[in-house]
């Protein structure tokens, strides 16, 4: 009976896709479904009753702001709590879930499409390699999704509800309805607040802080790698490599990125200078976790180092794991671009991570998406220079970035920018949280077999 009943949603993923009858590429639904999202919330955010005051927003407040919920940004150009009204907060809520659902719905799906639109013998590498995905699982990857997000954002929620009842004398209903929008936005990694200055306030309340950055980092670090550790935490020898991979980086980068802000934002009285020990520590290990992709902040962005800003560009750049609501490149694209260096320094003509091989088409593909986000980046970056020049290259920079991979981390210039500048990071931020799935899906599953070779030739590099 379980074989039929697998059998039965094979078929009916396999006529979803042959019945295409406007997309010629399954990535493109996605793309589809998360623009008629957008569209959507802008309809709700234009609505009277979604504006806190007489009249509504204009249209460029409402796409962006719907465009940064929908694709789990953060980036905002009005104050969120002063602003929006409750019904227009509750509505960003719903758009961050729906977003952060679809994101981590959808980019595991098309693990498996991938999965099984590949040769008899590279599915069975594929189903090797990635054990928190079978053939075919569909309904189990959409359950799966929604049971991981509702339980973590469920947990959050609780402490944060507990936590502002006892320390700060919130009334139950606000504690609660603060602490479940907060759960949602950290674990989906939006960044969104109720709080005009962010979690500023919290800077050394590790109540609030810790189960925060917990849900950030679980959200991102992505729903394959969070199934596959919930069965075999304890047999690190037996995960994936994907899995490996992307817990190596993830704890490699948050210790890294901690101790750098520790170190480069220590003296600086604007920001850690006044803190205690335990308040720098606490804040350090936040903005450590922040970068990589959630948006939250307890110190002020706008008065760190220019040193600082250079190293948050670096992580927000590289972001979170893949399939999770996270964005950037991903941590496992990095990690496979380093490990491509370190074998051709070493002369390996094979590049070798833990025990796995990974062949060259893998390697294209991270080398492609890698490239062609730093044209993301550097392409809108000289055209905001270009138009405006108001702001300096390295404030400029740093709010490209955080638009391009879906962060929300701002020098505070967003909202000075002109219109024209603003709805081209709409563009911005659409393209970023989309990019890289539908790219490396297209990658994926575009395989072609020349059937001829021509001579090889060597140009000087170097």
């Amino acid at each position: 009976m379980q074989r039929r009943n697998g059998a039965a949603e094979d078929g009916w993923l396999a006529r979803l896709i042959r019945r295409r009858p406007r997309f010629t590429h399954p990535a493109q639904f996605v793309v589809a479904g998360f623009a008629l999202m957008v569209t959507v919330g802008t309809v709700i955010l234009l609505l009277p009753i979604s504006r806190e005051g007489p009249g509504s927003a204009t249209f460029l407040e409402a796409l962006f702001t719907a465009t940064s919920a929908v694709c789990i940004v953060g980036l905002i150009i009005v104050d969120t709590p002063g602003y929006w009204s409750t019904f227009g907060e509750v509505a960003l809520m719903g758009m961050i879930q729906v977003g952060g659902f679809g994101i981590m719905t959808m980019s595991s799906l098309l693990v498996v499409l991938i999965s099984r639109r590949m040769n008899l013998r590279s599915r069975l590498t594929a189903a090797a390699e990635t054990k928190s995905l079978g053939l075919g699982d569909v309904r189990r990857v959409v359950i799966g999704v929604a049971k991981v997000s509702i339980a973590f954002e469920l947990t959050v929620a609780v402490i944060l509800t507990a936590r502002l009842m006892i320390g700060y004398d919130e009334p139950l209903g606000r504690a609660s309805y603060l602490g479940l929008f907060h759960a949602v936005s950290a674990f989906n990694n939006a960044g969104f607040s109720l709080y005009s200055d962010s979690l500023m306030r919290f800077v050394t309340d590790p109540w609030i802080c810790l189960p925060i950055a917990a849900a950030a980092i679980c959200g991102g670090i992505g729903f394959p790698v969070l199934l596959e550790l919930r069965r075999q935490f304890w047999r690190p020898r037996a995960w994936s490599l994907h899995t490996k991979l992307t817990v190596a980086m993830s704890v490699l980068l948050l210790v890294l990125g901690s101790a750098f802000i520790l170190a480069s934002e220590w003296g600086n009285e604007n920001t850690l200078g006044p803190l205690s020990l335990p308040g720098k520590l606490l804040a350090g290990f936040f903005h450590g976790t922040m970068p990589r992709s959630t948006g939250y902040n307890t110190l002020a962005v706008d008065q760190m180092n220019e040193a600082t800003w250079l190293g948050n560009d670096v992580l927000m750049f590289i972001g979170a794991g893949s399939a999770g609501t996270g964005g950037g490149i991903k941590v496992t694209t990095f990690a496979l671009l380093a490990f491509v260096i370190y074998s051709e320094l070493r002369g390996e003509p094979h590049v070798n991570i833990f025990d796995r091989q990974v062949e060259p088409r893998v390697q294209r593909q991270a080398l492609t998406v890698a490239l062609l986000t730093v044209a993301l980046v550097v392409i809108p970056t000289v055209i905001i220079l270009f138009v405006s020049d108001l702001f300096s290259l390295d404030r400029v920079l740093f709010e490209v970035i955080s638009a391009a991979c879906t962060v929300g981390l701002s020098t505070g210039i967003t909202p000075e920018l002109p219109s024209g500048v603003q709805g081209m990071l709409v563009v911005l931020m659409f393209i970023g949280r989309l990019g890289p799935i539908t790219l490396g899906t297209a990658l994926a599953l575009r395989h072609r077999t020349r059937l001829y070779q021509l001579p090889e030739g060597r140009p000087i590099i170097g």
